[in-house]
């Protein structure tokens, strides 16, 4: 329908006269004219294009001000100009109906907002109630109508989506088009994303329009993006099993067998791990195998057309060429590829220096668990799996105060010492120890452990890993807690751990962090606050960290950081001096393991080693072959167990409460003896 007849518009109840004319173009008024006398609206449900003076809230300065708005029914526009002679320009503002709410004020019977989609807000003034309701509901009207025509367009879309992708699975496996085909491959992919993308996207407009058209949500209130509820098929399993990896290549009939063995009845006792059986690492753990990225890529394509975006990751089979040569278990040890830094946090003199020392080594601790350029996945550990190693660092080498802890050695001087410290006593080199379990499998749980029994410090952590997709690009979160302690000085720090995102999964995958973690000291009231910012969408740096350490008793920040946690950190401390740390020139202290031989059947290199071995020699079919061996054997035990009732014996880590500890640590050690000394005394 056309707008009503502007003359008619303008006339009062009778017909006759006018009411109060509107100002001049950018003056304020009183009260609104509306688009017709009050008494004049005729009320229907359908829709109609209407169009009359409204007064608009501009701001605190301008005030109200007289506007004549037009409601375009059929594009589901609410447009305003200045005056109804300068409607056949350019309107002043336009705002999309679709998804807006459009709520009557309480502050008076006049007032009414139009909130739109974009988050845009209109704050309007009718001449009366009456008038104000012919608004708000010939508003709603159109809002609704559009609102749910934006549904019917998602509908019609997601059936031409559904019949792409049978078009394209369809076609046969060979000729000159193919199901296989990288670019149809590349099409089902990105447009099964984008389809639920937009769902979500509705899905969230329509639950912010209902809850705010029904007054549950204040003004103003924003819905958080939700987690779409998707539940994972059952044909997915996560890519990890419990097998001994010297008997991968014999008969199923042989493999079968031995996987009705009792899980508790293998070799679950803690086995103390001698470090002088340990030799330095000299396994070469590079990832720079792109090419097989590039020639496998359809699969990759493939795998994601199938998944739907917020879907939990844990269980889904990803292919055996973008894994990373190594258990997740062993990456965790990176975290102490700078034992120098960790052991330095006990030189602090006061509990300020310590805890700057310890967010010093935190964020140090992180740009050696990458081994390559392209973001790659380590194995999943099976439940049972552990890892071992230790390292050796010279005393001369461990800084004695806080002010240099980064007195960092050149690879050149690195391979000097290493030659030197196997003549060494053991007097003249600290040790640390690490171990860790994988202690569950649903959630995949692992806990990891580190001491120096020399500086009487140690630290406990577990980690659940949750990954989901997220469209083009795939998110860890690090769910778990880690606890430091400090016994010569009766501290402990509790620390989490930030998210990590793989993105441009379709090209060449990279790592980013991202999140916020914190640490705390109770004892000390220290506590420090760290932000890894993910990339923005346009602009921005790359890796990119900021983080203070303040008292919490005065609120006094004592030490700002800002740069990149892959390459150089800028440390600016209360006293005014600030300190580089340039990431890529410090030393790397070589773990050192147990040769394969001496290790035991469930210890990470050992239980992986074909598949480790055939993705070295660049063969994909058979890593496959080895990891599916692995997964089986799992999966046969696992269902072994819940047919016996049989619960799962973890080997080195005991559950207390929502985490795990270490059965023999450090502080219970410690507090054994003391309590020894004390009773022979």
């Amino acid at each position: 329908m056309q707008c009503a007849d502007p003359a008619a518009a303008m006339k009062g109840p009778e017909g006759e006269g006018k009411p109060e004319q509107p100002p001049p173009a950018g003056q304020s008024g009183g009260k609104s004219s509306g688009g017709r006398g009050a008494k004049g609206w005729q009320y229907s449900d359908h829709m109609e294009n209407i169009c009359g003076y409204l007064m608009k809230y501009t701001n605190l300065v301008t005030g109200w001000q007289y506007r004549f708005f037009v409601l375009n029914n059929d594009a589901g526009l609410l447009e305003y100009f200045v005056n109804e002679q300068s409607r056949h320009l350019k309107p002043r503002g336009t705002l999309q109906l679709a998804g807006a709410v459009i709520s009557p004020s309480d502050e008076d019977s006049h007032t009414f907002t139009v909130n739109a989609a974009s988050g845009e807000q209109y704050k309007l003034r009718a001449t009366d109630a009456k008038e104000r309701q012919h608004w708000v509901s010939r508003l709603q009207i159109c809002t609704q109508h559009h609102t749910e025509a934006i549904g019917k367009m998602m509908s019609q879309a997601e059936g031409q989506q559904r019949d792409l992708i049978r078009s394209i699975e369809c076609l046969p496996v060979s000729g000159h088009l193919t199901s296989l085909d990288q670019d149809l491959l590349m099409l089902k992919a990105t447009s099964m994303a984008t389809m639920n993308c937009l769902n979500d996207c509705f899905h969230i407009l329509q639950l912010q329009h209902a809850s705010q058209q029904k007054g549950s949500l204040p003004p103003g209130t924003t819905i958080s993006w939700l987690e779409p509820k998707i539940s994972l098929a059952n044909h997915f399993k996560n890519g990890a099993a419990q097998n001994f990896p010297t008997e991968i290549n014999k008969p199923a009939s042989v493999r079968e067998e031995q996987s009705i063995a009792e899980p508790c009845q293998l070799t679950r006792e803690p086995e103390e791990i001698n470090p002088d059986e340990e030799l330095e690492d000299i396994s070469d753990d590079k990832e720079d195998d792109l090419g097989a990225v590039e020639e496998q890529r359809s699969v990759i394509l493939h795998l994601l057309s199938q998944l739907k975006l917020g879907m939990d990751l844990t269980r889904v089979v990803l292919p055996t060429f973008i894994l990373e040569k190594r258990s997740l278990l062993e990456m965790y040890a990176d975290f102490m590829s700078h034992p120098d830094l960790f052991i330095a946090i006990t030189n602090g003199t006061t509990p300020e220096e310590r805890m700057i020392c310890f967010v010093e080594y935190y964020l140090t601790s992180f740009h050696e668990g990458r081994k390559g350029a392209i973001a790659k996945k380590p194995y999943n550990p099976i439940i049972g799996e552990t890892f071992h190693c230790s390292w050796r660092m010279p005393k001369s080498d461990v800084a004695t105060d806080a002010s240099s802890n980064f007195s960092a050695h050149s690879p050149s001087e690195q391979v000097t010492l290493s030659k030197d410290l196997e003549g060494q006593t053991e007097l003249d080199y600290y040790t640390v120890k690490f171990v860790a379990e994988q202690v569950s499998h649903h959630p995949p749980v692992s806990g990891f452990y580190a001491e120096c029994v020399e500086r009487k410090m140690c630290v406990n952590a577990h980690v659940w890993t949750k990954s989901k997709f997220l469209g083009m690009s795939i998110g860890v979160t690090m769910v778990g807690e880690g606890l430091l302690s400090l016994l010569e000085h009766g501290e402990e720090y509790t620390f989490s751990l930030p998210c990590a995102y793989a993105r441009s999964i379709l090209t060449v995958p990279w790592v980013e962090l991202g999140g916020k973690v914190n640490i705390n000291c109770a004892k000390t009231g220290y506590s420090a606050s760290i932000n890894f910012h993910t990339k923005p969408f346009y602009g921005g740096k790359l890796h990119r960290v900021t983080g203070e350490v303040k008292q919490n008793t005065t609120n006094t920040v004592v030490c700002r950081v800002q740069g990149e946690w892959n390459s150089v950190l800028e440390f600016t401390y209360s006293n005014g001096e600030t300190k580089y740390v340039d990431l890529t020139k410090l030393s790397v202290t070589k773990k050192r393991v147990r040769p394969l031989e001496k290790q035991g059947p469930f210890e990470s290199r050992r239980l992986w080693q074909h598949v480790t071995e055939s993705l070295r020699d660049g063969d994909i079919d058979k890593a496959t072959e080895h990891k599916r061996a692995l997964e089986e054997r799992q999966r046969n035990e696992e269902r072994l167990r819940a047919e016996t009732e049989t619960p799962w014996c973890t080997k080195y880590f005991l559950k207390e409460g929502d985490g795990w500890v270490y059965h023999k640590p450090l502080w219970k050690t410690v507090s054994a003896a003391q309590t020894q000394q004390t009773d022979t005394n």
